[in-house]
């Protein structure tokens, strides 16, 4: 690839002690079918080793452009600054600690190809443990959930460079949780398509961002998120709090408290978080706050009898699911700015995404400025590896 040559792709990363499982992130991307790409990697000040483990993979392939941070700039900034760096009209995100199957950009290339109006492509993803075991298949029943909270994240996600410049890229504001307000304002602009099967594994483990930071960071944000997504169920706006300011003693969201719990409980843990909820959640008379107070005490007390019980809940839901959605091929997210204010998520999500004849019904939106590549077309031909 000629240093004065824009690639068709750009594959982005960022990158902070993501060791010991940064070596098999890299090789997922290295080795995938399609190969004609930049891999775009941002240091993000890293302390474990892991920017010296970058710069040897640097000499073993060519494809490699890694940058250096000498601040840690956290998940949504540096996610941010690592995307601005992309030379392609089209970006892949992936994380440090997780894995792409070997047919992802292929897949997901094919789609643009196929429809030029599409300017993002997720797809559904695996859960594997700290050892690479698989612990959730991919979840089809994702793909039913309400408007307000997209059915992937980062990892999974290539777009268009366009669109994602369109609606101004990741946003501080909202960390922790900036790959789903991204995605639901790239949503406002443009269609969505999501491959129905795995192409991605997400790994739990302790090496996570939101293990490795401040608490009552992470939970004031993951509250901001459940009030945002509030907002959007009831069809209003929430870009005012993004940006008004933050009361130490506001009690939080109980959900939060199950969903960092979550993370914790799928790494194999025993989340300890109900003492925590008592004294920071802003519990009531209402079915959100019995089930926060039953989650976190079951999972304090048998994580391993909770982890069967979700197993068995979410193996309906599958089945469920299984009947409605078609495996074989992508299928758009409507997003919730889609949606009348007189129709539910839920109701406009079957209807829309899998009437009865199995075939989806595509919105008019166009993306302003499509390119399109044909992943067989422009294979690398030399690697230095």
């Amino acid at each position: 690839m000629l240093a004065h040559k824009a690639p068709p792709l750009s594959v982005v990363m960022p990158v902070h002690n993501a060791m010991p499982y940064l070596d098999i992130a890299v090789e997922s991307i290295l080795g995938q079918t399609f190969e004609d790409f930049e891999f775009v990697i941002l240091d993000d000040a890293s302390t474990d080793g892991s920017t010296q483990r970058l710069r040897e993979w640097v000499q073993v392939d060519s494809r490699i452009r890694l940058i250096e941070g000498a601040t840690n700039l956290g998940p949504a900034l540096s996610s941010e600054r690592v995307a601005r760096e992309a030379r392609a009209p089209l970006v892949a995100r992936t994380d440090a600690d997780d894995r792409s199957l070997p047919e992802r950009l292929e897949r997901q290339l094919q789609v643009l190809e196929d429809h030029p109006d599409v300017g993002v492509v997720g797809g559904l993803y695996d859960i594997i443990d700290a050892e690479g075991r698989k612990i959730r298949s991919a979840e089809k029943w994702r793909l039913l959930q309400p408007g307000s909270i997209p059915p992937f994240g980062n990892g999974p996600m290539l777009y268009r460079k366009s669109v994602f410049e369109a609606v101004g890229g990741y946003r501080k504001e909202c960390e922790f949780w900036e790959d789903h307000d991204l995605i639901l304002r790239m949503s406002r602009i443009t269609t969505i398509m999501i491959l129905p099967f795995s192409i991605y594994q997400v790994r739990q483990s302790r090496v996570s961002t939101r293990f490795a930071s401040e608490q009552d960071r992470v939970e004031r944000a993951l509250d901001l998120m459940y009030r945002s997504r509030e907002r959007i169920e009831q069809n209003r706006s929430y870009e005012d709090l993004l940006h008004a300011p933050a009361r130490k003693d506001d009690k939080l969201n109980p959900m939060v408290f199950v969903s960092l719990g979550s993370n914790v409980l799928w790494a194999g843990g025993r989340p300890k978080l109900f003492g925590r909820l008592l004294a920071r959640g802003a519990l009531g008379f209402n079915l959100r706050s019995l089930k926060a107070l039953v989650w976190t005490a079951w999972a304090s007390l048998q994580p391993h009898s909770l982890r069967v019980f979700i197993r068995t809940l979410l193996l309906g839901r599958q089945l469920r699911a299984g009947r409605a959605v078609r495996t074989d091929r992508p299928v758009p997210w409507p997003g919730p700015v889609r949606l009348g204010p007189e129709r539910s998520a839920s109701t406009a999500t079957d209807a829309h995404l899998y009437p009865g004849s199995g075939s989806a019904t595509f919105p008019s939106r166009s993306d302003p400025n499509p390119e399109q590549v044909r992943p067989k077309a422009h294979r690398q031909q030399q690697h230095s590896r």
